[in-house]
């Protein structure tokens, strides 16, 4: 398994927009969480022009797929979006664990 970060960036008008297909949108995201493909999802605020999306699979297109069924991308709420590979080193769900040879208030 993988990390995957998928980012939107959303239209100037989708705060205005978002309501008529919020329930949609939560929905699909919702039954992606319960295949154990999504694992957290929100938007960026003050501004809120961008959305994160954190997907854990075997292959970018699993993301790539998620934004192409999206009811936000499908109804222009999207500008565009990109799928970026995240190598996680630090963290209980990081993929590939890397640990420094002293911890913080080690003595010694």
């Amino acid at each position: 398994m993988k990390h995957y970060l998928l980012f939107y960036t959303f239209i100037d008008q989708y705060l205005e927009r978002r309501p008529a297909f919020r329930d949609a949108h939560l929905a699909y995201a919702w039954r992606a969480c319960e295949r154990g493909e999504l694992r957290l999802a929100g938007a960026l605020t003050e501004p809120t022009d961008t959305g994160v999306l954190w997907f854990e699979a075997e292959s970018p297109e699993v993301a790539a797929a998620f934004a192409h069924n999206d009811p936000y991308v499908a109804n222009g709420l999207v500008a565009s979006w990109e799928v970026r590979e995240w190598t996680t080193v630090v963290g209980a769900f990081a993929i590939s664990p890397v640990h420094a040879p002293g911890r913080i208030g080690d003595k010694g």
